[in-house]
């Protein structure tokens, strides 16, 4: 299999999860970067109060995302750029966590996705003094980016992972993981749904229509 995967940064507006205000996406096939997305998005509501401390970080501010569409409008595309692939992230235990919660406190089905976390990656490859992203994307090679950008966060960890793959010789991010002895976890399934498509399947008895 080829070093096919999607990297996903998510920024946000707050202390919660759900406040996804920004995403930032990289497609990479056969360990090359092929495509780059990223976007605004307004948090859902009860989730929209934007913190001193996050704008401070991200410069993302509410009048920014005042007229961009909200989590559930464009979480069709951000399903549409990953596909099936294999989610990576640096400290991607966060991004998974408001891809779920997002979803949940909109209604959304949300994709169970399978995720490699590029801050484990780079733990397991570099000597650093640091494993934070601008460090750990510039032992890649990775120089000068702006940082809290989350379409060139998303770029970064592609280009780690990218690197921490060619270092070890490994030919996709499953065996990435595997000659690094990391997981490749999975978001779990709702558990309604897990438990609908675990039920057995029961005869109805037909009803007839009432006129």
């Amino acid at each position: 299999m080829p070093l096919d995967f999607t990297a996903i940064d998510f920024e946000t507006a707050n202390s919660s999860s759900a406040s996804a205000c920004a995403v930032g996406l990289t497609r990479v096939r056969n360990g090359r970067v092929v495509a780059t997305a990223g976007w605004l998005i307004q948090p859902p509501p009860g989730h929209d109060r934007f913190f001193e401390l996050n704008v401070n970080i991200h410069g993302i501010t509410a009048d920014d995302v005042a007229h961009a569409p909200g989590w559930s409008e464009q979480l069709a595309d951000l399903v549409a750029f990953a596909g099936d692939d294999i989610l990576v992230a640096h400290n991607a235990g966060f991004d998974m966590t408001v891809l779920r919660r997002a979803c949940e406190v909109t209604g959304d089905a949300y994709p169970s996705y399978r995720y490699l976390c590029s801050l484990q990656v780079a733990r397991k490859t570099y000597e650093l003094e640091s494993y934070r992203l601008p460090l750990a994307a510039a032992a890649a090679g990775f120089l000068d980016f702006a940082h809290h950008d989350a379409a060139a966060d998303a770029l970064a960890c592609a280009h780690i992972v990218i690197d921490a793959a060619a270092r070890a010789g490994a030919q996709d991010a499953v065996e990435l993981a595997m000659l690094l002895g990391l997981r490749i976890p999975q978001i779990p399934v709702p558990a309604v749904e897990a438990a609908l498509d675990a039920a057995p399947i029961t005869a109805v008895t037909p009803v007839a229509a009432v006129a």
